[in-house]
Parts: structure tokens; C-alpha cells; sequence
């Protein structure tokens, strides 16, 4: 089946410090011609990093570049290798244009719904390649003014996803594919944060230790140092239908990871410049 979207594939806001912040799974955006191939538990893309853009919403006082997608990971997942191969071989995953949900049910109400490949490559060419393009750009850009850059890869899950891992997950998961993305001191400053951010649990290179996005980009050797935070989505927000927002609970994790937004912007600002 043919693939077309209207809708532009990410918002962009350009920032004035070495940083960017990616948010590739907070997209609602599904085409109708696709939605209606859905199940209704999948038309409401429960898998979605909700409300990610309020939670860091000091992103711009930071002076932070962020980059955020529109389409719903459904629709293809920009946190995946571009020919689909599986980031925890051996684990259960989702694909690049996933066809079960977190809950291991059919995002597609028939079997004869499901993508093709030409298809799948569709959706690549218009909505992951173009999110992509743009986070090389502007990291290359960042990396050419300020002879440094950062990349945050912003995601939250369910804290109790039992087809991923076992019990509930801690709720500050550092990824920084083992220690290859990012200085190993700038790691421990974070981890450091989210170990002692009173009544959160951290840990670094756990059950998440950064997706395509974290692997590919980061490079500390060449001066771009990637993370990955995967927060529990009950740390700030309903963790199931109408998965609202709370203020109050939000308030309570907001300034932690703040700090380590912060704890980032030093480490790169304070080194010497390549």
C-alpha cells in the first residue's frame, strides 16, 4: 500500500549552546489512510512518549536546540536502525515500523494491513530520513561553532512493561550504549544525579542503553557526547488512558533532570575545544 502524510516530519527550535535535544517518540501523528488499518487500542498510540515537551519545557532557557517528532512511532520508529535490525539481539523488541504494540498486541486490525516493504520504505524516506538529516545537520552545525556538541535522546516508557523486563523499572535510565557514546566522567556525573535525586531510582547501561539514535551519533573521540534518558512515565504522568499530565507529580523529577541537562552543558562547555 502506498504511503502519504501531510503533516511536516519534526518541529525544530535552534538553540545558542552546544546542545540538542532530541525527542523521536513523542508523535501522535497517523495518517487517516493508515488509521484506519489500526486496531482502536492502536489508534490511540498508547506507546508514546507523552507530553515529553512539558516535562522539558526549560529546554529553551537552557539555550538547548531541540528537535521534535510529529508521527506517531507507529508509523516508523526513528529510534531504530533504518533496516530494521534488532538494537537487544535476542530480546523482544519492536521494529522499525512496528506491528504489535508494547502489550504485544496487532497494531494492524488484519493480516493483510500490515507494511509492506515497499511501504516501510516509504515511510522511511518521508518521515525517518528527513528527522535524521536533521539531527546530523544540526549536530554538525553545534560541533563547527562550539568545537563540541551534546545530544540528549529524550524518551519515557510504562515503569511495569513485563513483555521488556522484569518487576518496574528504575525511573532515571541512563543509556550511553555501554560507555562507546559519551565520556565515561560525564556518565557518572549523571549517573550520580539520578542516584541521588531523593525517592527515583538510576541506573546507567541497564534494561535501555540508548537506541539507534544514541549508538549512531555519538562520538566522544570526535567531540559529540550522546545520552539516552528513558524515564518512567509514573514519575511524571497517567500511565494509561487519557495519559494525562501531572503537574504535581511532574514537579517533583522536572529539576533533576534539569540538573543533568545542566551537568552536560558544563562538562562539554568546560572542555578543551577539539
Amino acid at each position: 500500500m502506498a504511503f502519504t502524510t501531510a503533516e511536516p516530519p519534526f518541529r525544530f527550535r535552534q538553540g545558542t549552546r552546544p546542545l540538542l535535544i532530541s525527542m523521536p517518540h513523542v508523535g501522535t501523528h497517523v495518517p487517516p489512510a493508515l488509521a484506519a488499518r489500526f486496531t482502536d487500542e492502536a489508534r490511540h498510540v498508547p506507546d508514546t512518549d507523552w507530553h515529553l515537551e512539558r516535562l522539558y519545557d526549560f529546554a529553551d532557557a537552557l539555550g538547548a536546540s531541540v528537535l521534535v517528532a510529529t508521527h506517531s512511532r507507529y508509523v516508523v520508529d526513528l529510534n531504530r536502525p533504518p533496516d530494521g535490525a534488532s538494537l537487544y539481539p535476542g530480546q523482544s523488541v519492536t521494529g522499525l515500523c512496528p506491528v504489535d504494540t508494547f502489550d504485544d498486541t496487532p497494531v494492524y486490525a488484519n493480516a493483510g494491513d500490515v507494511p509492506t516493504d515497499e511501504e516501510i520504505a516509504a515511510r522511511r524516506d518521508a518521515v525517518w530520513q528527513p528527522y535524521h538529516a536533521k539531527l546530523a545537520e544540526e549536530l554538525a552545525r553545534i560541533r563547527a561553532q562550539h568545537g563540541v556538541a551534546a545530544l540528549w535522546d529524550a524518551h519515557s516508557i510504562r515503569s511495569v512493561l513485563p513483555r521488556f523486563f522484569e518487576g518496574k523499572l528504575p525511573d532515571l535510565n541512563l543509556g550511553t550504549a555501554n560507555g562507546a557514546s559519551c565520556d565515561p566522567a560525564l556518565a557518572a556525573t549523571l549517573l550520580g544525579i539520578a542516584e541521588s535525586a531523593p525517592g527515583y531510582t538510576g541506573v546507567l547501561n541497564g534494561r535501555f542503553k540508548g537506541g539507534h539514535i544514541t549508538r549512531q551519533y555519538g562520538n566522544p573521540a570526535g567531540g559529540v557526547h550522546a545520552v539516552q534518558l528513558e524515564m518512567t512515565q509514573s514519575s511524571y504522568m497517567q500511565e494509561q488512558l487519557p495519559f494525562d499530565y501531572l503537574p504535581e507529580v511532574a514537579a517533583g523529577v522536572q529539576p533533576h533532570v534539569r540538573r543533568m541537562l545542566e551537568a552536560v552543558l558544563a562538562f562539554v562547555e568546560g572542555r578543551p575545544k577539539n
